[in-house]
Order: structure tokens, then C-alpha cells, then sequence
């Protein structure tokens, strides 16, 4: 399944900016950067569930935020991509 991750933390604190930080490196192991704070994650639900869990521990929820939107399976007649970056396929080819 398809799921849009986005996050908004406070970095007017050192604790703000370590956050931030492992919040974007939890989210780049599991999901596509789309935007600077958007992940896009194609995974089956309990690697989902396994990631949420791991960034509700990261987030501070009295300073910080977390959305997640599910698309699903066809997530892809639900996104509209228009600009100049190019996007990816994730259920294309990955080489590592």
C-alpha cells in the first residue's frame, strides 16, 4: 500500500534539530523523498505499522506533527505530479 508520510518539527532547540534529523533518516530508510518534509513509502502494512511505531517514538507530539495519508493500491491514479523534478516509479526497477 501506498501511504504519503509528511512531518513538521520544532528545530528552535538542539533536542528540535536531532529530532528532525533522525525523523528524516528513519523516514529515507523505509520511504521516497518527494518534498523536503513529504516521504512517499510503498509497503506492505506491517512494515508500515513497524515504521509509524518507530517515528512516534522519534516525534515530540506536544512540539512536533505527523501525517500520514493512505492511498492504497491504486495510489497511482491518485497522484498528479506537475514541475520540474522528476519523479520515480516505485514499483519499477530499484539498483543498488
Amino acid at each position: 500500500m501506498m501511504v504519503l508520510i509528511s512531518y513538521d518539527v520544532s528545530t528552535v532547540s538542539a533536542a528540535g534539530k536531532t529530532r528532525l534529523r533522525k525523523v528524516a533518516k528513519e523516514c529515507q530508510n523505509h520511504a521516497q523523498r518527494v518534498q523536503n518534509s513529504v516521504f512517499e513509502a510503498d509497503l506492505d502494512y506491517s512494515s508500515f505499522l513497524k515504521l509509524k511505531d518507530s517515528l512516534l517514538k522519534l516525534i515530540n507530539p506536544e512540539e512536533d506533527s505527523l501525517r500520514f495519508y493512505y492511498l492504497g493500491n491504486n495510489w497511482n491514479k491518485k497522484i498528479e505530479h506537475i514541475g520540474a523534478e522528476k519523479t520515480y516509479d516505485p514499483e519499477g526497477v530499484i539498483i543498488i
